[in-house]
């Protein structure tokens, strides 16, 4: 990360009234966890301090204090798994931080995506059957995708086709986008669902790539369908 890179946060109140609103303990610190901004995967929890915070809002990075050390560390400074920050949140009580991010590999020390990628319990097999049943998991695979597609940004491993668009640039991604916009068209125009099948798994995995490429997350594509969705209707 550069300071090129670096882009303060919007705040919706001053960091003064921020810092009042949030409940600093006896050590002056607050828990804050780390959301992936896209697929809402919980990736890791840490501490803030008034300081890390600030730091946090000016550089649009996130920034921790460390208990161990007693000092304050920028993630991914020295490994270039850096947190891009695009939201912060407070709950209720104004005792804990969440962070939603866009991350640039792996967030544990370990080189796991996620802290949490030990499983200590599921629920019955029932629950289980119905949870895999539900909206939410018939779009699971976008959310996979999605996070695939910013590992590949963030690593861009060699041979990779997705690697490939992102060192092409915009220009190139959206070129794509349109070729597999017109054969959508075509295969649709041709009444063969098989090949328009096909045609839009790839112009979704293009899109994917666009809004990666923008930094615009799909969950806010979500959201304003939703919206739209809950707006008066006239029909």
């Amino acid at each position: 990360m550069s300071v090129a890179d670096e882009q303060p946060l919007q705040l919706l109140v001053s960091l003064e009234e921020l810092n009042r609103a949030i409940r600093w303990d006896a050590d002056g610190l607050v828990p804050t966890v780390v959301q992936e901004a896209g697929s809402k995967e919980v990736l890791m929890m840490a501490y803030m301090n008034q300081e890390s915070l600030r730091k946090s809002v000016e550089t649009g990075f996130t920034w921790f204090w460390s208990r161990s050390r007693s000092e304050l560390w920028n993630k991914g400074a020295t490994s270039g798994n850096t947190q891009r920050i695009t939201a912060l949140h407070y709950d209720c009580d104004g005792d804990t931080l969440l962070v939603e991010a866009q991350s640039a590999g792996p967030a544990c020390h370990t080189g796991e995506r996620t802290c949490f990628y030990r499983t200590a319990a599921v629920a019955d097999d029932t629950a289980l059957q119905a949870a895999e049943g539900s909206p939410m998991a018939r779009f699971k695979v976008l959310a996979e995708l999605e996070q695939l597609i910013a590992e590949r940004d963030a690593e861009r491993p060699e041979g990779a086709y997705t690697t490939y668009l992102f060192e092409k640039g915009i220009d190139k991604i959206l070129k794509k986008v349109g070729e597999e916009t017109a054969e959508s068209i075509i295969a649709a125009k041709n009444e063969d669902n098989d090949e328009l099948r096909y045609e839009v798994s790839d112009l979704i995995y293009h899109l994917l790539v666009l809004l990666r490429e923008r930094k615009l997350p799909l969950d806010e594509v979500m959201q304003e369908l939703e919206r739209r969705h809950e707006r008066p209707r006239r029909d």
